[in-house]
């Protein structure tokens, strides 16, 4: 089957090969060195073949034309990856200085094909510097779609994350984390990205500024779904290089608590509350007196201490990292 045309110079008419084209009549097309003994050729196809051939030909003159322009539009088609066809459309995009706005259009209609090509999203990013903060909001809404279709688009995410910082757009980010989060409260991207918002998004005051209500958010989105490790992580991420801040929100050790009367086997609880107990934590009664129940069926972490005990446990909870809490298990008595 002969490539269609997807590029904003050109039309959705029947496919001409570049031979039979007047505006080409003039170019010498070059065909590909593989050497004189290729040990795997590739079956190209002929159409694929020829438009590669003649745009080599632009490539190696160095032309700045518009049917060059062109042409790399019909290589785009064909291989949307070829890094060295997207590198060459923005020396000839310079050259021309043409409407970087119609450029932009052509390459969202690609990226929504082909949403995990870098080359694609790297050129977004080039056409995004270029045209500045005018684009900032319909690059937001891009993303929005991309995410859509698939939430965890590291590309999407990372174009994202760059146009908030470089061009703004905060207003409404957290607004969207809460609604990705709704959706699916599993979705580590969206927390992820929540966490950027409250570090470094101007309009919120930081995070000692939002701290309360989002440990307030994440103990709830905990007590919903205590075998979801992202509220877990994001909590401690709240109290990043605080530890005497995470020992004495007492909203901390409770959640601990609260999950491991409900489940004593709760990995991320278990975890975080070793990690309050190393950094000095002083349980209360019931925090003892549930360790101490926890104790009593395990009969390796009966005559240990409170951490220790722990250790003990996730080794039977958690085998996959059984050599990791042994580990930690021999660090701790070491210290005592």
């Amino acid at each position: 089957m002969a490539p269609s045309s997807t590029s904003s110079e050109g039309s959705a008419d029947e496919w001409v090969p570049p031979s039979r084209r007047p505006e080409l009549a003039d170019v010498v097309p070059v065909s590909q060195d593989d050497g004189p003994h290729p040990v795997v050729a590739i079956a190209y196809r002929d159409e694929f073949r020829e438009v590669m051939d003649y745009f080599r030909a632009l490539y190696f003159a160095g032309e700045r034309s518009v049917r060059a322009l062109h042409l790399t539009a019909e290589v785009i088609d064909l291989n949307p990856g070829n890094y060295t066809v997207w590198h060459f459309r923005r020396l000839v995009l310079e050259a021309l200085d043409v409407d970087l706005h119609e450029e932009m259009d052509f390459v969202d209609r690609i990226a929504e094909c082909n949403p995990k090509n870098y080359q694609i999203w790297h050129h977004k990013r080039w056409l995004t510097e270029k045209l500045g903060p005018d684009i900032a909001n319909k690059e937001h809404e891009f993303t929005r779609k991309i995410l859509s279709m698939d939430a965890k688009n590291y590309h999407a995410w990372s174009h994202r994350q760059w146009v908030l910082q470089a061009l703004g757009g905060w207003e409404t980010e957290l607004q969207y984390c809460n609604q990705l989060l709704e959706e699916d409260i599993f979705n580590n991207s969206a927390w992820n990205q929540r966490y950027l918002v409250i570090t470094s998004s101007p309009l919120l005051g930081g995070l000692a500024a939002m701290r309360d209500l989002e440990v307030d958010y994440t103990v709830g989105a905990i007590l919903a779904n205590p075998q979801n490790e992202s509220p877990w992580r994001y909590l401690k991420g709240l109290y990043k290089g605080e530890n005497n801040l995470l020992m004495a929100d007492e909203r901390v050790s409770s959640v601990c608590l609260e999950v491991l009367k409900h489940d004593s086997t709760c990995v991320f609880a278990l975890s975080l509350l070793l990690d309050l107990l190393q950094i000095g934590l002083q349980p209360s009664d019931e925090l003892k007196g549930t360790i101490e129940a926890m104790k009593n069926s395990d009969p390796e972490a009966a005559d240990a201490d409170l951490a220790t005990a722990i250790c003990s446990i996730l080794q039977k909870c958690d085998p996959l990292r059984i050599n990791y809490w042994s580990w930690y298990r021999t660090t701790i008595s070491s210290q005592t």
